[in-house]
């Protein structure tokens, strides 16, 4: 592996390490709680003489070790695994002294060395947390050994009934530990398998990317040569048919062809250059504006698209893979003029966000219905006639709006239409253009 690999994982280690110290922290402010209520409650309200000097003085030091690691952790230290290792050994010793000067084995509580060992197992590695259960077992052994015995406040031994209740108490405390823990590792196993699912997806997406940018390599090369021999035959037949004086209203039709042979050729170089990827292109600034302006151009029917922009969106500029993002923008807006029949007219508004900027494209079509909705942005998958679509736009657009950052959000309904919304971050660069220029 890489030093940059290690660096990596070395940093992650450090944040679980100090997620889980501050976790910790967390927890020990509850279980501070709970000694306080439950030594006060056995002193006031059952009459059991507890030695409460020694008592106080472990609680302090539960205190204040706490207040120092709030205090450290805002400085966002390095935490390795050691220091958890040592925290929890440290609350194994405090909770045997509390057990020593508290009846020992005698205890209910005594039971609640296995909430130790839990913590342990949940944030420290195997070889730690069994090394942790031997000095558990050692010192609750020693208590066997040697500890103050309970008693009541006349000086009687604790009756039985009494230690019935301490035990369903801690049976309670036991219990809500328990709970506590299975639902934070079941949380974890839950949020691990969506990661793993998002990952996955991520990965058959790049794939499908993948082979699509070989696909378009292919494509674009194959198609040069019979491309380029149209080009010359037409621009033959131009010339030919100009001499001998027809109609010139086929030389257009003709020249309209030759144009379009054109755009087909420089379309054929964009995918040969970039492959269907948007990495390797260079990012421009550009106002908003300019940017649907860009992403308007070569479309047909453009008197029936409706531009809103907000008052912030005026003059922001953002800093993007122009091309990329332009042809993906470009994308939507001819879905909602195709989705969009006879003269209804589609609806682009852009707005500034607080954390990104948005672009929305809203078509009064005829709408998907749920299984065309879930399956519209599969690559390949199309609802349009034959030779009026691929299947690829909504996929590509997606591609390049999650290379960026954003997402891409697709809501339709059937009969009403359908809303395209584009959401990407800020990036460094983004801001006014005022703002740019005086840069």
């Amino acid at each position: 592996m890489s030093d940059a690999g290690l660096e990596a994982t070395g940093a992650r280690a450090t944040d679980a390490f100090r997620i889980n110290l501050s976790w910790l922290v967390q927890l020990r402010w509850f279980a501070m709680f709970g000694q306080a209520v439950v030594i006060t409650g056995v002193t006031w309200f059952m009459g059991v003489n507890l030695p409460l000097l020694p008592v106080s003085v472990i609680l302090c030091l539960e205190l204040t070790s706490n207040l120092g690691y709030v205090g450290w952790l805002r400085q966002e230290p390095e935490v390795s695994e050691r220091m958890l290792v040592a925290l929890v050994a440290f609350d194994l010793l405090l909770f045997t002294l509390l057990l020593y000067f508290c009846g020992g084995p005698q205890n209910p509580f005594s039971f609640l060395y296995l909430i130790h060992i839990a913590v342990a197992a949940l944030v420290v590695r195997p070889k730690w947390t069994w090394g942790l259960v031997l000095l558990a077992l050692f010192c609750s052994g020693a208590l066997f050994f040697e500890n103050v015995p309970l008693r009541m406040a006349g000086g009687e031994g604790i009756p039985f009934k009494a230690h019935l209740y301490g035990v369903w108490v801690a049976l309670g405390v036991g219990a809500t530990f328990i709970v506590y823990f299975m639902q934070r590792v079941n949380g974890a196993l839950r949020s691990r398998e969506a990661e793993l699912a998002a990952a996955e997806q991520r990965t058959r997406r790049s794939d499908q990317l993948a082979s699509l940018a070989t696909l378009a390599a292919g494509a674009a090369h194959e198609l040069s040569t019979p491309l380029s021999t149209i080009a010359v035959i037409v621009k033959e037949l131009d010339r030919e048919l100009g001499q001998a004086g027809v109609d010139d209203r086929l030389l257009a039709d003709l020249r309209l062809i030759r144009e379009q042979v054109e755009r087909c050729r420089e379309i054929l170089i964009q995918l040969s250059s970039d492959s269907g990827t948007t990495h390797a292109e260079s990012q421009s600034q550009l106002e908003l504006p300019l940017l649907v302006r860009r992403a308007l151009e070569n479309l047909q029917e453009t008197d029936r698209v409706d531009v809103v922009l907000s008052d912030e969106a005026q003059g922001y500029a953002v800093r993007v893979p122009e091309r990329a993002l332009v042809r993906a923008l470009r994308g939507l807006i001819k879905n909602a003029l195709d989705a969009s029949s006879g003269q209804k007219r589609v609806r682009v508004e852009v707005a500034v966000l607080g954390s990104g900027w948005r672009f929305e494209v809203i078509d009064r079509g005829s709408g998907m219905s749920d299984e065309v909705l879930r399956r519209a942005v599969e690559p390949f998958f199309t609802t349009k006639e034959p030779g009026r679509g691929m299947g690829l736009g909504l996929f590509l657009t997606r591609a390049v709006v999650e290379g960026l950052g954003g997402q891409l959000l697709i809501q339709s309904q059937q009969g009403e239409g359908t809303r395209a919304t584009v959401v990407l971050p800020h990036s460094e660069d983004n801001g006014s253009a005022s703002q740019a220029s005086d840069g």
